[in-house]
């Protein structure tokens, strides 16, 4: 779980995947020797049902889909044996809950996934959100990956911003200098238009980049979205030399973290200081900026609305 909370924190990196993957697999045979000679045990079941479910969420998260949705097939009914055992057990549901929703809503948002689930049992994620809210509020173990679990899919999935708010600002109490939760909070009041106390959090976040507390995950990766969402603040608030200063930081970082291919970061960045010479009547400037968003990889509309500013100055 050590190894899982660093993949989190720097999601793109991979250097961890092998590791956490040799331990799961480690894991997975423990629990068969265990079960070997006592196929009813629950703390084997659901070890053995966890590690292949955080199997399954790295290659999720690595978008394998088939490997991932494999891991969820085998996985479900280990959890689901131990669930018979012991009903009590609030742990379970953890996995259970994950798999409900997952098959649900993966299918709808990667259509291409659809013939690959038709050989798998339905998802319900109705009934999975509520198995995860029960998981987070009674599990012995599975309560903070519960919450967390929760506080993603209300993100990214529900767009339920108040309640993954909630979930957010809990775990910052919890766990006060994990970065993962400490964004999550950010991102969360800049998702209800709370840009005062999202300026604050991000503040506190480039700060503590700024003091190399890297092994908390405050990285370059942090780094770079507290500078954008400050930047976004600014802009909102019309502080257009502020919002620049941080835009133009985020950029040079971006360049220095996209190796490989643009992230989301540097082309709204640069769509958004396109914006901002145009409202500077900075019209060439606002162009040239334009220009550079259509060669990049197409990110949130960023290329309509670049041709868009092209044609008609941003206003």
């Amino acid at each position: 779980m050590v190894d899982w909370v660093k993949i989190l924190i720097d999601a793109d990196n991979k250097e961890h995947d092998e590791r956490f993957i040799k331990k799961l697999n480690i894991v997975i045979q423990k629990c068969d020797n265990i079960l070997d000679k006592n196929p009813n045990d629950v703390s084997a079941l659901f070890f053995k049902g966890g590690a292949l479910g955080f199997r399954g969420r790295l290659n999720a998260n690595r978008e394998n889909w088939i490997s991932a949705a494999n891991d969820g097939r085998l996985a479900l009914p280990i959890v689901q044996d131990a669930f018979k055992i012991d009903p009590k057990n609030s742990d379970v549901l953890l996995g259970i809950g994950i798999y409900n929703y997952y098959a649900a809503v993966i299918p709808e948002k990667y259509p291409l996934v659809k013939p690959v689930m038709y050989f798998f049992p339905n998802g319900d994620k109705k009934k999975g959100i509520e198995q995860i809210e029960l998981a987070a509020k009674k599990s012995k173990y599975a309560s903070t990956e519960a919450s967390y679990f929760l506080m993603q899919l209300s993100y990214s999935y529900e767009n339920d911003y108040i309640k993954a708010n909630e979930i957010a600002s809990y775990l910052h109490s919890q766990f006060e200098k994990n970065s993962v939760f400490h964004r999550y909070l950010g991102r969360t009041e800049i998702a209800l238009s709370r840009f005062k106390n999202a300026n604050t959090i991000f503040i506190e976040i480039l700060n503590r980049c700024n003091s190399k507390m890297i092994k908390s995950g405050y990285h370059a990766i942090t780094k770079r979205e507290a500078l954008y969402y400050l930047g976004l603040i600014a802009f909102y608030d019309k502080q257009l030399d502020n919002s620049l200063k941080y835009f133009y930081d985020c950029d040079e970082l971006s360049r220095k973290i996209d190796k490989n291919e643009t992230s989301g970061f540097m082309v709204m960045t640069n769509l958004k200081i396109g914006m901002i010479y145009d409202l500077q009547k900075k019209r060439s400037l606002a162009v040239k900026q334009y220009k550079k968003v259509i060669a990049m990889k197409d990110y949130e509309k960023s290329l309509e609305f670049a041709k868009k500013y092209i044609q008609t100055s941003f206003k």
